[in-house]
């Protein structure tokens, strides 16, 4: 389906693609933001933020308009890096289009949804006027596929701080598995990542008894942690799921039994959890499988914690946009990974809808252009559902 402004929301995505954005590195696409908000006379700022240990972060921030509702877009401009660039069909960050695809690093996630909000926003300015009885904001960031720590969550506490005030969000992260318009995100789930050593006696493998072998006491917690569900899922949320990542005991002889092994695992858990009551959870367990071995627990901090956009109108807003361009109503889902949501749900309710999310971080990650021009007619259609005609 061919939207209003199409050429504008390609010629976005491809001036955003074409700049090397890796995480921390900006290189321009900030700025590309800036430019295109600042012509439909929206009042940009730039706040930098740092903490000690992370790299300085560049943030976008941009308003039309002092009157309720606000509606905000957020994203961010910051990519993954591309990996071995000799394998990609096309230049990583030469935004070519080929047989009617896009191609590029972040041409999915999610320079394509921060173009399709770029696009649907100037065109709704253009043809109401900056007198369409609310207000239109971008949070942009340039630290969501780092460590999150100088962006979406900082830039809303100097909005706040401010007195800037939203009524509602929308996030373009690509959200749908296969087909535009499939599926909406209202919430997401938590993650926590813990680190185990188990500690015996190094000894010579023919001499069982003078060496302690944590690796039978480690298969033990395996099982304790693996086995019995950590709970049965809820309404919105699936089974809280608990994955191995690495198990490793650095021993590269066959006849030393090793002196202890190391192993990760990573929880992605529902909102029955916080990460402190997991945490003391997954303690439990451990304890009880380890009995009086050794056993160091460690958890990563972490800030990822499950939330909930419950039902509402605005939930049934873009939902209805969604179907009237996509012809069929989104599912509304909490799977997939993290995301600067689980910030925003803080300050006011969010609902994500973006792309389709099959080549995000992969080789020859690419959008389709139909789907590029439609995501900003859906965008479009949210505008004119939040600001109806007075």
């Amino acid at each position: 389906m061919a939207a209003e402004g199409a050429t504008d929301v390609v010629a976005l995505a491809r001036a955003l693609i074409r700049c090397r954005s890796v995480t921390p590195a900006d290189d321009g696409a900030l700025e590309v933001c800036a430019a295109a908000l600042a012509s439909a006379g929206f009042k940009i700022e730039r706040p930098v933020f740092s903490e000690p240990g992370y790299p300085d972060i560049p943030n976008l921030y941009a308003r039309l308009g002092t009157a309720g509702p606000c509606l905000v877009f957020a994203g961010h401009t910051d990519v993954v890096p591309p990996g071995d660039e000799a394998a990609w069909r096309h230049d990583p960050f030469g935004a070519v289009i080929d047989e009617g695809w896009l191609y590029g690093r972040g041409a999915v996630d999610m320079k394509g949804g921060v173009a399709a909000a770029l696009a649907a926003s100037l065109a709704f300015v253009a043809e109401r006027g900056a007198g369409f009885g609310g207000s239109i904001a971008f949070l942009l960031t340039g630290d969501e596929e780092g460590p999150a720590v100088n962006g979406t969550v900082k830039l809303l506490d100097w909005a706040a701080s401010r007195g800037e005030r939203f009524d509602a969000c929308v996030l373009g992260e690509p959200t749908n598995p296969a087909v535009l318009g499939e599926m909406a995100k209202i919430g997401r789930r938590g993650s926590l990542t813990g680190r185990i050593t188990v500690r015996g006696r190094q000894g010579h493998v023919a001499y069982p008894h003078l060496a302690a072998n944590p690796i039978p006491i480690l298969a033990r917690i395996i099982e304790a942690l693996s086995d019995t569900p950590l709970d049965e899922g809820t309404a919105h949320f699936d089974r809280s799921n608990l994955e191995w990542t690495t198990v490793d005991t650095g021993n590269g002889a066959t006849n030393v039994v090793p002196g202890e092994v190391r192993a990760v695992f990573n929880i992605r858990f529902n909102d029955l959890w916080t990460p402190d009551s997991l945490a003391a959870a997954i303690r439990s367990r451990v304890a009880t499988a380890a009995g009086r071995a050794e056993v160091d627990l460690r958890f990563d901090p972490t800030n990822s914690v499950a939330f909930l956009t419950e039902p509402s109108p605005f939930v049934e807003l873009v939902a209805e946009a969604v179907e009237e361009v996509c012809g069929q109503r989104p599912a509304l889902s909490t799977t997939g990974g993290t995301s600067d949501a689980r910030f925003i749900k803080n300050h006011c309710p969010v609902v994500e809808f973006g792309l389709v999310g099959q080549t995000m971080h992969a080789v020859d990650e690419r959008v389709s252009l139909d789907d590029l021009t439609t995501l900003a007619a859906v965008y479009r259609a949210i505008l004119g559902r939040m600001f109806p005609p007075r």
